[in-house]
């Protein structure tokens, strides 16, 4: 809708997880250089953390994507799971087949799997993402499929992905067999006010903006105070206050935008909004200006 407005080819701000619009800030850039480095020294297990809406579902697939051919990888993004639907979403995964009737069968058939993939020097890595959702029962399940070696090597690479409930969660007492298995932790943090600026900027050219900019600095700074440095958020309010200015023929964007769009996301208070400054164009410097509501259409 607003795309041609202000110059753009596509949405600089969709949910998806994109990894051409990957930005990497600091904790970012330390995360997927952590899991390449997992990967690619076969460290078996790994856990990544960070709050709901960091960014770590789209550090997953920027992972996949720099992964060569010799690694099968199997993406388990449901683990509300028993351990029969476990393993068959997992074979599906990884192509391996027919389904088997048993835990037992399962097991044998996966040790033959991984057995005639270390003989072609291929690896295996099992991410298992909102890994905080998993039954004490699944996480012991995944816990011994690390059983599954040899004298030199694990035979499967496992990855638990999920929000700060997951570090509590393996170090309950009686997980500490799990925990004392992994090798390396990384907990994504949100961006600083410096990232959360050059993600958005990035996130605009990215989408084929070339002006001088459309969020004001100040604009910028309440949009990550507003965020916090979220990036999920920074998302939905950047292209809320897109479609806002393009609603009302702005060319530029500042902080009274941020909030009117955050409030209607329902992260700051009505006050806020109503005691804006307000003095645009031929206004009268104090005279409050008529807030007018945008029509939000999904998409």
């Amino acid at each position: 809708m607003y795309t041609e407005y202000y110059g753009l080819v596509r949405l600089p701000f969709e949910m998806t997880p994109d990894p051409s619009f990957l930005y990497l800030g600091e904790a970012h850039r330390e995360g997927l250089a952590t899991l390449v480095y997992a990967v690619n020294s076969g460290k078996g297990f790994v856990m990544l953390t960070g709050e709901v809406g960091t960014g770590k579902t789209t550090l997953l697939h920027a992972l996949l994507g720099q992964l060569d051919s010799t690694t099968n990888s199997a993406f388990i993004f449901n683990p509300r799971l028993d351990p029969m639907g476990f393993f068959r979403m997992l074979f599906e995964e990884l192509g391996v087949g027919p389904a088997c009737g048993t835990k037992a069968e399962y097991l044998l058939a996966l040790n033959q799997y991984l057995i005639e993939k270390l003989a072609a020097n291929e690896r295996v890595l099992l991410i298992v993402d909102e890994a905080q959702n998993l039954s004490t029962e699944m996480l012991e399940e995944i816990r011994l499929l690390s059983n599954l070696e040899t004298p030199r090597s694990k035979l499967i690479q496992i990855m638990l992905v999920g929000q700060p409930e997951l570090q509590v969660l393996v170090d309950q007492p009686e997980l500490r067999q799990l925990r004392q298995r992994i090798a390396l932790r990384h907990h994504l943090r949100p961006f600083d006010e410096v990232e959360s600026a050059e993600y958005v900027s990035e996130r605009l050219a990215k989408a084929g903006y070339t002006g001088r900019g459309i969020f004001k600095k100040k604009a910028l700074k309440e949009l990550y105070r507003v965020s916090e440095g979220i990036p999920r958020l920074i998302n939905n309010i950047c292209d809320g206050t897109l479609l806002l200015g393009y609603a009302r023929q702005q060319t530029s964007l500042g902080p009274d935008d941020i909030r009117e769009v955050a409030h209607d996301l329902g992260l700051v208070p009505k006050d806020e909004v109503e005691n804006r400054d307000t003095t645009r164009g031929d206004e009268k410097p104090g005279k409050p200006r008529r807030r007018r509501r945008l029509l939000r259409f999904g998409r």
